[in-house]
């Protein structure tokens, strides 16, 4: 490869023409942005998906960075609560906690540089810096220093130009345009940010999550409803990520289009995918039925607890009275110490504060091995291991 070098190009926005199929995407994925989220699955049980695709995200996105820590090793230390884990899974750990803290805050504040200070900081907390580590020496702080990026042609601009960069790019995102650019601008966000590379460390870590953010502050989430994971855009195929962003490094329009349709095509993709997941007919027989019978399988749940959730799962919603059959011989008071053994082994949670009507639950117990076996094999997860 030759030596890298730095090619200033403006900071636009590109215009597709009517007929091209960058300008089709726009359109469907505009559809699925207004499109009213319904669907059979219950809240309670789609809301617990959402937080198995956030960690597999966050998963996802460091391992993009050179992480190697698998599915299984992930899920084991979450089972177990381990406090003293080691800097790969705190690494994947500070990306879930950016994510939570996108999710509660992007709707009521500007992403501008103290927002995006704070991811910073979260990305990078308890990590050493390089060369010893994944974290950066000066978090939340842009870069003092000129730094290559590993395998690329391209070489950021010096730090001295980074502070003028960022406020453009931050003034860009933040633009009042039509809603018709809000695709257009966080894919070009994306890559102008890696093109910038402002902070020392964790630039890619941080680039994902400020896309997440560009796109949940442009309705493309809701607290309830919608799972979006632009992660697995680039996760599943580093090499495309790379060779796409390299395209756009060129600063013509036709890399930059290039770049925008591959950011797109993938995320109407996923968006399809996993508003699957809101036929209850479908996630009830393709997933969590596969669920039970892997876990009773691998002796995960006994015999009975196995029968109780599978009644759950064809009910969605139980109280006592639907599992009393399991008991036999059992007075309601201990069919109802039963049911509450399983919300300690948090395999039933109630449908409400206080309610005494309950539903399956897999996000945090050993059903969550299971549950990402069964997502895996149809496709869902943009991380695969065996689990």
């Amino acid at each position: 490869m030759s030596e890298a070098t730095f090619l200033h190009f403006d900071l636009k926005l590109i215009e597709p023409s009517f007929d091209s199929a960058l300008t089709d995407l726009i359109i469907e994925l505009d559809y699925l942005r207004k499109k009213p989220l319904g669907g059979s699955t219950h809240p309670k049980v789609f809301f617990q998906l959402k937080h198995i695709f956030h960690t597999l995200e966050s998963i996802g996105s460091a391992r993009i960075e050179g992480n190697n820590t698998t599915v299984a090793e992930y899920i084991e230390t979450k089972l177990a609560e381990t406090k003293n884990v080691p800097p790969s899974i705190k690494e994947i750990q500070n990306i879930e906690k950016a994510m939570a803290f996108i999710e509660e805050n992007v709707k009521n504040y500007p992403i501008n540089r103290a927002f995006l200070s704070e991811m910073h900081k979260m990305i990078v907390d308890g990590l050493l810096p390089p060369p010893n580590g994944e974290g950066d020496g000066t978090p939340g702080e842009y870069r003092k220093m000129n730094l290559k990026i590993n395998k690329s042609s391209h070489k950021p601009p010096e730090w001295l130009r980074i502070e003028d960069y960022m406020t453009e790019l931050l003034d860009f995102v933040n633009r009042e345009d039509s809603p018709k650019y809000d695709l257009l601008k966080a894919a070009i966000a994306h890559h102008r940010f890696v093109w910038i590379h402002p902070f020392g460390n964790g630039n890619g870590r941080t680039v994902r999550l400020f896309t997440y953010a560009m796109l949940v502050k442009t309705g493309f989430n809701v607290n309830v409803g919608r799972i979006i994971n632009p992660t697995a855009v680039f996760c599943s195929n580093r090499n495309d990520y790379y060779t796409n962003l390299s395209e756009a490094d060129k600063g013509t329009d036709e890399g930059i289009i290039a770049w925008i349709e591959y950011v797109l095509k993938g995320l109407k993709e996923e968006i399809e995918k996993i508003d699957k997941l809101l036929d209850y007919n479908f996630l009830r027989k393709e997933i969590l039925i596969p669920t039970i019978s892997h876990s009773l399988e691998r002796k995960y749940i006994t015999d009975v607890e196995g029968k109780v959730l599978k009644k759950a799962v064809d009910m969605q919603v139980i109280q006592a009275a639907d599992v009393k059959e399991f008991f036999a011989g059992k007075v309601d008071a201990e069919v109802s110490r039963q049911i509450r053994k399983l919300i300690d082994k948090k395999m039933l949670a109630p449908e409400k504060e206080g309610a005494r009507k309950y539903v399956m639950r897999f996000d945090n117990s050993y059903l969550l091995r299971s549950v990402m076996k069964s997502l895996g094999e149809k496709g869902f997860l943009p991380v695969r291991d065996e689990v």
